[in-house]
């Protein structure tokens, strides 16, 4: 693994409506994980539900997985809580850039706290800029990346749906979808 001072961290974004942001996502965890990184996955929506991705990340000490979100917002009761929870979850995103200690940090989910209204893309980017070490890779997934974001990213990839089997009828698989 090449030293953090050697080391020209990325930010990445993955938005798009199609599937598999969340998913590139956490094979770059994996990646960075097996070269003995220190990773931190931060989630804004998932929280109540194990996944697979989670299981196989507690397999690795390298790993910490951080589930904040209250489960499926767009389904909720309690749309301030949410506003909330997702704040809680911004501070420690926060925290977890200046205490610079791992490699790779992932905000997955982050771009739909940001279009729901509970962050802004401004106060987003405006923290990367000041508070990202140089060597830091970081990638922020979910729908609809606002300007903001794509403009402070150094890559960029929009999943584009061309057929979706939800469409079809076909519900969530495990290990499939989660």
């Amino acid at each position: 693994m090449k030293r953090r001072e050697r080391r020209t961290g990325r930010v990445l974004v993955l938005t798009g409506e199609g599937k598999g942001k969340s998913s590139s996502a956490f094979g770059m965890v994996f990646r960075a994980a097996g070269w003995g990184m220190q990773v931190c996955v931060v989630q804004f929506i998932k929280g109540r539900w194990k996944t697979g991705e989670q299981q196989a990340a507690a397999r690795f000490e390298n790993i910490e997985w951080h589930a904040l979100g209250e489960g499926f917002t767009w389904e909720t009761n309690d749309p301030e809580r949410d506003r909330q929870t997702a704040r809680k979850a911004w501070a420690f995103c926060v925290e977890t850039l200046r205490a610079a200690r791992h490699d790779l940090v992932v905000w997955d989910e982050i771009c739909y706290a940001i279009s729901y209204g509970w962050l802004s893309g401004e106060e987003v980017a405006a923290a990367i800029r000041a508070h990202r070490p140089s060597w830091m890779h970081l990638v922020l997934t979910g729908r609809g990346a606002p300007p903001e974001l794509v403009e402070v990213a150094d890559t960029v990839t929009e999943m584009r749906k061309i057929k979706h089997a939800f469409d079809l009828g076909i519900r969530a698989e495990q290990g499939v979808e989660f």
